[in-house]
């Protein structure tokens, strides 16, 4: 092993003392960059290899590559790379070549060399390090589609890209990323040849016998790609993609005119072809309309507006779903968002959404997340009667669903229904209890703003006897809390004792007792007492917190200091687990004064 470091540090002698010599290193650098290197190659060639070292070594040698290439600029100094640089490179390239031999499965890994290879210029060497790749990770397309981009964009080779793009389907032939980028590289050929023909053209080069294909030049390779995607793929979602991708480019309309009647022939079944179709109408060119002033451009957006409503009608008439209508709806939603100065703009688009909303609800195909926007623009706009309305008619279509009936609740009490107390029976009786927490707090607030302390009273009992332990517990605190702020001290005394056996129970139960009795004139230290030790019984094995409020209690001046020791044994008896080391460590804190 010592031979072969031994030999690695004397290869590695010339570059440096050609960095000493030229004036980028001095003597004291190069010796510490010779300890270094040995100790960072004995790390690996020991019999257990780690791979964290092969990246410390790698991050090493980089770091100089980085800071000779600073110090070349601060010093104006171009020459020698080739006997510099490049052989650190090779070293670098050498590293990684035997860690991903080692670690064949480390993605991250052969992503770090591609991407070092990028950095540091090695075009030959990228692309043997994809196939390399390629060869242990065939299964991932991402990486194929990486490779292709790189033989173009870095190595200026389509015919390699487009190798490789065939490869990669014969291992994914469904996969629409592969195909998208595929169809891309060959509008992107095109548009490279297109580009060399007219500097030529320009030129007036004579060509010979060479001639450009007239189809490749128009993108017909790229249509033989749609073709076979397309036949693979049938879904109005990819055409549509590869539509958007061969838009970017100008020499593609017949391409793009061929994609739209495909779509149009074979998916008008699908809400996303509408959808786009209607789109597209917003940025169709306009009629030369005065655009000068704001109420002429928002004149032009309301017909641009209109034509795309226009195309939607036509999809709920062909395809009345839900997804059609989703899409209709989200579309008006959008235009509402957009801010305008333009009143009667923004009012158009309220009616005109409201009017779908209305529309999808009556044909029972409007989402359930659509009637909290409906809600919210009746209410802006003062319509309490008709937010009351779809508010009743929301919580029968989703008869089972908290967050609508929330919602619903929440608006009929905000405008003061006199329904309230009904619905809310209501919705006990189909919303699964398990969930039923949020309702019972609304209940609760509601009831406390606007019944009596009886029927409050009446609410709080019928909660206690929810099966639901989350709601139990709830119920239990909320009621103290309400007792205390209702009827005073002896009324939350009384509740907190008639309740303090009735499981389940919660720690901030008895620590909102606890907080009652010391807000009292005159607090009685055997209550705070009672109230600890019962909590104790209940939370005493793994609630170390509670034990040392405790102990503080007795510590404070009503306590008294004599009773810790006893607290402290008896925590440590009862404590389980790592509450023991908590609590210790805590406790000493406080003897120490730092609690």
């Amino acid at each position: 092993m010592a031979e072969i470091v031994q030999q690695r540090i004397e290869d590695r002698i010339p570059e440096l003392e050609q960095l000493e010599r030229v004036g980028l290193f001095t003597q004291k650098e190069v010796k510490s960059i010779i300890k270094r290197a040995t100790a960072l190659e004995y790390k690996l060639h020991r019999l257990i290899v780690n791979k964290d070292d092969f990246i410390a070594y790698i991050q090493y040698e980089i770091n100089i590559l980085e800071l000779i290439k600073k110090r070349r600029a601060h010093i104006h100094y171009k020459f020698k790379r080739e006997e510099i640089e490049f052989p650190i490179i090779e070293r670098i390239n050498s590293i990684f070549r035997r860690a991903t031999k080692k670690w064949k499965d480390d993605a991250q890994l052969w992503l770090s060399h591609v991407a070092f290879c990028k950095r540091w210029g090695t075009k030959a060497q990228i692309s043997k390090v994809f196939s390399a790749m390629l060869a242990i990770h065939p299964d991932k397309p991402a990486f194929w589609i990486m490779a292709a981009k790189s033989e173009l964009e870095d190595r200026n080779s389509s015919e390699s890209a487009r190798h490789l793009f065939l490869r990669a389907l014969r291992f994914h032939p469904d996969n629409k990323k592969v195909y998208q980028e595929y169809f891309r590289m060959e509008l992107l050929h095109s548009e490279k040849l297109r580009l060399q023909k007219a500097e030529l053209d320009k030129a007036q080069v004579d060509l010979g016998e060479y001639e450009f294909s007239t189809e490749i030049l128009n993108g017909k390779l790229a249509e033989v790609v749609y073709r076979d995607a397309t036949g693979k793929i049938k879904e109005a979602e990819f055409v549509i993609a590869l539509l958007n991708v061969a838009a970017i480019f100008d020499f593609t309309k017949e391409l793009q005119d061929m994609i739209l009647q495909d779509l149009l022939a074979n998916y008008t079944s699908d809400s996303v072809t509408w959808d786009f179709m209607a789109r597209r109408e917003l940025d169709a060119p306009t009629a030369g309309e005065e655009l000068h002033t704001a109420r002429g451009r928002a004149s032009d957006v309301n017909r641009r507006e209109e034509r795309c409503c226009q195309v939607y009608e036509e999809g709920v008439k062909s395809l009345d779903t839900e997804p059609m209508w989703s899409r209709y709806v989200a579309f008006c939603l959008e235009r509402v968002k957009r801010k305008t100065n333009v009143e009667e703009l923004q009012d158009k688009r309220q009616q005109r959404l409201l009017g779908v909303l209305r529309r999808a609800h009556d044909s029972s195909l409007l989402k359930e997340n659509y009637y909290k926007d409906w809600l919210q623009i009746l209410l802006s706009l003062g319509d309490a009667e008709g937010a009351a309305g779809v508010a009743m008619a929301a919580t029968q279509r989703f008869s089972q669903s908290l967050p609508l009936w929330s919602l619903s609740l929440q608006t009929l009490v905000q405008l003061g229904s006199g329904d309230v107390g009904r619905l809310f029976q209501d919705a006990f009786t189909h919303v699964n209890p398990k969930e039923s927490l949020p309702l019972w707090q609304l209940q609760l607030q509601w009831s406390a703003d606007n019944q009596s302390p009886e029927e409050t009273e009446a609410v709080f009992q019928r909660g206690l006897l929810s099966a639901v332990a989350a709601v139990a517990m709830e119920i239990k605190e909320r009621y103290l809390d309400w007792s205390y702020s209702t009827g005073g001290y002896k009324k939350a005394r009384k509740i907190f004792t008639s309740l303090q056996e009735n499981r389940p129970l919660s720690k901030a139960f008895f620590t909102k007792m606890i907080e009652i009795e010391k807000e009292q004139e005159t607090p009685k230290m055997n209550n705070l007492r009672d109230y600890y030790e019962r909590a104790l019984q209940e939370f005493g094995t793994s609630d170390e917190d509670l034990w040392l409020q405790y102990i503080q209690e007795e510590l404070g001046p009503l306590g008294q200091p004599q009773h810790c020791a006893k607290i402290h044994w008896r925590a440590m008896k009862f404590l389980e687990g790592e509450s023991v080391e908590r609590f210790t460590s805590k406790y000493t804190l406080i003897q120490t004064g730092h609690s």
